[in-house]
């Protein structure tokens, strides 16, 4: 496979709509990748890049509107409850994400979609990164998607998976292993915001996850052989000190279109000033 530019697509659940104003800007500037990987709700993001790579921007723009947050994490707090007693491990079933997913990508197999795609998830039984690079796509993004505790893990013959953000958060050693020389990196946000010192029960979890979440993606950055060239595409979000608390609000869909809008507008801009070379 050969491989010039590569698209990474990072996870961060309903903040992932993000990546679909980047990616507006990306298309608008030209860009376009020979390589997407993807971590959690960025493998949604990148498979639909994967599958349709002429428009995806406005059909991911359509869906994240209307669908991804309504369906993947759908029923009132009676149904979540009743899910959570009857399963004790998760809030949610994964067979309305597997439907839109289903219903969504064109294509049943990930060796046939016409961008080369691999996603990641975590592996249970052995406690490791699993990247799935063929096979069926619809089960692989959703392992990817698998948010513990809102999702259960997703069997796969003989193993379980669960969210790739556990292993991979913003896999960017993954496509520079893979060959690329130019790298976007799409991501949520939470990278921009410093973390500090918490100060309240809830913050303590929040901030350990955040370290979890980013340490592998700084070291990666850290690595990067000579030659390749990276670009963080910006969110144009404020970068507040402390945890981002919108990861506790998982179903809110206010923000959607704001964070569309404004990751567009950064991220167009950025690409005014850093055109490919």
């Amino acid at each position: 496979m050969s491989v010039e530019t590569a698209f990474v697509l990072g996870g961060g659940g309903v903040l992932g709509a993000h990546e679909v104003g980047m990616l507006r800007a990306l298309g608008e500037a030209g860009v376009t990748p020979d390589l997407v990987v993807g971590t959690s709700v960025g493998a949604l993001n990148g498979a639909m890049l994967a599958a349709f790579p002429g428009d995806a921007a406005e059909r991911l723009t359509a869906l994240w509107r209307s669908e991804v947050v309504r369906t993947a994490f759908a029923g009132s707090w009676v149904t979540r409850l009743s899910t959570l007693a009857k399963t004790g491990t998760h809030l949610h079933s994964p067979a309305p994400l597997r439907a839109l997913l289903a219903r969504t990508l064109p294509l049943s197999r990930i060796e046939d979609l016409p961008v080369p795609f691999q996603c990641v998830a975590a592996s249970v039984e052995r406690a490791a990164a699993h990247w799935f690079t063929e096979g069926p796509l619809v089960d692989a993004v959703l392992a990817s998607c698998a948010v513990p505790g809102l999702l259960p893990p997703i069997r796969i013959g003989d193993g379980h998976f669960l969210d790739g953000g556990l292993v991979h958060s913003i896999p960017v050693g993954r496509a520079v292993a893979l060959g690329a020389r130019r790298v976007y990196v799409l991501h949520v946000g939470r990278i921009d915001r410093p973390l500090t010192v918490p100060r309240r029960p809830w913050e303590v979890g929040l901030t350990a996850f955040e370290i979890a979440r980013r340490h592998r993606f700084a070291e990666e950055m850290a690595a990067l052989p000579p030659g390749v060239e990276v670009h963080v595409m910006p969110t144009g979000g404020e970068a507040r000190p402390g945890v981002d608390l919108s990861q506790l609000r998982y179903r809110d869909i206010s923000h959607i279109s704001g964070y569309i809008e404004r990751a567009y507008r950064a991220s167009s801009d950025y690409l005014a000033e850093h055109s490919p070379t």
